[in-house]
């Protein structure tokens, strides 16, 4: 079956009414060897993982990247131009950026890494917004515009484009964002406003609220020039959904992270954003190497892959459920793979290179059996599969592979000894 018979088979409740799509095209942002590496579980990824990543990045349709925040120290210098010097050298299509403060110590070494490399790097300066966090530091407007205002002007005089980011953006009030965000928009530096759902407080309707508002505040200062991104968090558990409806209000570009990782519950997952976005047809992105990406991320930052994680978790595709089982076996049983990955599926295994899986256990069918003693090459004799039926039901989770087997050859060697 192909997809333009889709229709026949699956009504889609999500287009019935009030789903837009995005009115500018979708650009991505990954913030994973940036904002993912403050995940306080992970473990830093040698040179050679940090560089696999950006290639699977290019592969993805991936095409900016955050690359860390050199006025740290010494050695992420030493990181972003390795980097930096990747991506020219390889020719891969992501555009860097690097984060950095508002203060000139932190825009340095990025125009210094753009003269060694000859590669343009966005700098993406920040600063706090909120007035929770500008009364625990002292702040007054003033001294933040102040800083904005010099930050601003060495950018600029030193070539550099600028994504100019307030901190907890989705807690602050309108006259303050609209103070820091006017004194970015008067400088030619400034390509981008982003943002920020810093501590994940936002709900869809928050991040279109917000949105919208700085769709407004933009063609109110005639930069038709400037673009808009969204940073999310994950501490509500919304950062996939807030993403798309950042999208929907008007935000050209979004950012996330590798399983989501990142401080505290995480960034929004790059991985899931991909996956929603291709099913809602919004991007055509090839995602047949989202599966080497997670699991690049896991193993070189040491944060494990959860089994019930959307689709790349070990159990996404996997059932030993008697019922379910059996209509993905059916579905199979008719040479439909397009049919056997939907039926009980709501992300076709294929589209991101992976298979639906049977497997036998203490909830399954007889036809769980069938399927695997089939798919194993072994004879579905009615005493085979009701001596293994019998085993999985007697089991208190899923038989493994190795189990099976032995259970399966256990009839062939006693009938050979007979």
């Amino acid at each position: 079956m192909s997809d333009p018979n889709a229709a026949d088979l699956i009504y889609d409740w999500n287009t019935v009414e009030d789903y837009l799509p995005p009115p500018n095209p979708i650009e991505f942002d990954d913030e994973t060897l940036r904002d993912g590496l403050q995940c306080p579980s992970v473990i830093a990824p040698p040179m050679a993982e940090r560089i696999k990543l950006l290639h699977l990045m290019h592969e993805l349709g991936i095409t900016y990247a955050n690359v860390g925040l050199p006025g740290a120290g010494p050695h992420v210098v030493d990181v972003v131009t390795q980097l930096v010097t990747e991506i020219r050298d390889s020719k891969l299509n992501i555009e860097p950026n690097c984060a950095a403060r508002t203060v000139i110590a932190d825009i340095q070494p990025v125009a210094d890494i753009v003269q060694k490399t000859g590669v343009p790097i966005e700098v993406c300066t920040f600063i706090g917004s909120s007035q929770i966090r500008a009364y625990t530091e002292d702040w007054s407007l003033e001294t933040m515009l102040q800083h904005c205002r010099k930050a601003l002007k060495f950018a600029e005089a030193e070539g550099l484009a600028v994504m100019f980011v307030t901190e907890d953006t989705t807690r602050a009030h309108p006259d303050t964002l609209k103070a820091l965000y006017g004194e970015a928009l008067q400088s030619p530096a400034t390509k981008r406003l982003c943002f920020c759902d810093t501590v994940g407080h936002s709900i869809p309707q928050g991040a279109v609220n917000l949105i919208k508002w700085g769709v407004d505040l933009v063609a109110e200062s005639g930069r038709d020039d400037v673009k808009i991104d969204w940073h999310g968090h994950m501490d509500r558990g919304l950062g996939v959904p807030n993403s798309i409806a950042a999208l929907q209000a008007g935000a050209h570009r979004v950012h996330g992270t590798a399983l989501g990782i990142g401080e505290r519950a995480g960034n929004s997952p790059m991985d899931q954003l991909l996956v929603n976005l291709k099913l809602a047809g919004w991007i055509d992105n090839d995602l047949s190497k989202l599966g080497d990406y997670v699991e690049t991320t896991s193993r070189s930052t040491g944060v494990s892959v959860p089994v019930s994680y959307p689709v790349f978790g070990r159990d996404a595709f996997e059932t030993g459920t008697g019922v379910h089982a059996a209509a993905v076996i059916k579905a199979q049983n008719k040479g439909d793979e397009w049919l056997a990955n939907r039926v009980y599926s709501g992300v076709p295994a294929d589209m991101v290179g992976l298979r639906q899986i049977i497997r036998v256990g203490p909830m399954c069918g007889k036809s769980n059996v069938v399927h695997w003693l089939v798919e194993n090459g072994y004879e579905a004799s009615e005493d085979q599969v009701e001596r293994i039926f019998a085993a999985a039901k007697d089991a208190l989770a899923l038989l493994e592979d190795d189990e099976l087997h032995r259970l399966a050859k256990g009839e062939r060697e006693a009938a050979a000894g007979a």
